[in-house]
């Protein structure tokens, strides 16, 4: 899947392009709540592709007044680690010292570049826009991001350059993509190292369709799968290894094509922002999960520290609390394997099929029981219930009035599914339609 990277730099309506691209299929993505934890990363469809957004903007920490430096090493990030570029200016501003600076970066990138003239709501604008063929970067698009003039065009032109989908491509690689995430220096490349160990069980080093990643076909056990590495590859001088956009823009390209993503976290630092971003992301993309709390040999023990710890990281993944949490120490090589074979159980219950006529007899029966409540004097009655033929776990239930469920009935659905069905580590997807 394409990424395409919105850059420039402060107050030019990055983020509100941003929110204008993503928002056409955020209804659908998002009807979980409380997902989009993470403003600056959206998945977005036009003419029938799809790709993905990234907002650089808002990795920038600070106040307007940003060090030219840090602006400078986004755009270069954004360059290095997306397919497609989109370059906002400021039609009222006009080109400012700093778009120029970016514009002298982006006139040496070999990839598809778009230059869009936000806030051009009127012709007076629209001749304004003119200048910006000074910035020697050709073509320009004039878009008004608030009311959202304009947007069509350019995404008609993006989209034009991302590839066709490979409808190949699922079918020849039918093993098990495990891609190891997780913040700088958690130790994801310890963990790989000390099962890859001694007993080389490689059977081939496959250059990874990520570009920045590496695959290993691993075979142990009987279970043979790809793992992907994203720690430690091209380790830029320049970059400092703590840019938060950094990491999230590798975890990104790892997780979208991955079954299964092993998030690898510091015992010593704790369930941090950075990789709590970096699990809703796999949850957002309908990944498979298993978090691995690395360092534990480091860790001061107490009666209590694994329970306290374990309820500690589910208080904060709420409610996708379904999830395997197994405590390693890669040096030690403390279950390691425990750590993998949990990744195997987590990948085939992402395949998990339920036959439609024991769902309904299990499921129908719980919620005649607990139906849920009346509102405005009217009952509501489930009459079937349906696994959807998707990739992941999705179902269908339906009722005569399934605009009146709440969120709250909803993830009681979702539990009473859990309980029965051993979807572990796996997002569920349900919807309710009109019978």
């Amino acid at each position: 899947m394409s990424i395409i990277a919105i850059v420039g730099r402060p107050n030019v309506g990055k983020s509100t392009l941003f929110n204008r691209l993503v928002k056409r299929r955020e209804a659908i993505v998002d009807s979980v709540s409380g997902v989009t934890r993470d403003r600056h990363y959206g998945k977005s469809e036009w003419n029938g592709k799809e790709f993905s957004v990234i907002d650089t903007g808002g990795y920038v920490i600070g106040s307007d007044d940003i060090f030219e430096g840090e602006i400078r090493k986004q755009v270069q990030l954004a360059i290095d680690e997306a397919d497609i570029i989109v370059f906002v200016v400021d039609v009222e501003q006009g080109i400012t010292p700093m778009d120029a600076e970016v514009a002298k970066i982006l006139r040496q990138v070999e990839k598809p570049l778009f230059m869009a003239v936000n806030k051009v709501d009127n012709a007076m604008r629209d001749a304004d826009a003119v200048e910006f063929y000074n910035l020697g970067l050709g073509e320009y698009y004039t878009i008004s991001s608030i009311n959202g003039s304009g947007t069509g065009e350019l995404l008609d032109a993006i989209v034009e350059e991302i590839p066709e989908p490979d409808e190949n491509e699922d079918k020849q690689d039918e093993l098990p993509r495990f891609a190891v995430v997780g913040r700088p220096n958690a130790g994801k490349s310890s963990f790989i190292n000390a099962l890859i160990g001694e007993d080389r069980n490689i059977v081939t080093n496959i250059a990874g369709t990520t570009r920045d990643s590496i695959d290993t076909k691993y075979n142990r056990f009987g279970f043979e799968f790809n793992l992907v590495d994203t720690a430690g590859i091209r380790k830029k001088s320049k970059v400092k290894e703590d840019l938060e956009f950094y990491s999230v823009m590798r975890a990104v390209r790892a997780v979208e094509h991955c079954d299964v993503a092993v998030l690898v976290i510091d015992a010593t630092r704790g369930f941090e922002g950075q990789d709590e971003k970096i699990f809703w992301l796999a949850e957002k993309n309908r990944k498979g999960i298993v978090i691995l709390v690395n360092k534990w040999d480091l860790v001061e023990k107490e009666t209590n520290t694994m329970r306290d710890f374990e309820a500690k990281i589910r208080q904060t993944i709420a409610p996708f609390t379904d999830v395997p949490i197994i405590f390693i120490s890669a040096l030690t090589k403390q279950r390691i394997f425990k750590a993998i074979e949990t990744a195997v159980d987590v990948f085939e219950n992402r395949k998990r099929r339920i036959q439609t006529s024991k769902l309904n007899e299990t499921m129908l029966e719980i919620m005649e029981h607990n139906p849920p409540p009346a509102t405005k004097g009217k009952f509501i009655k489930i009459k079937y219930c349906m696994q959807l033929p998707t990739h992941t776990p999705q179902f269908a239930f339906f009722a005569n009035l399934p605009q009146y469920i709440r969120d709250p009935y909803k993830r009681y659905v979702e539990n009473q599914l859990r309980e029965h069905y051993n979807f572990n580590g796996v997002p569920i997807s349900i919807y309710f339609r009109q019978k």
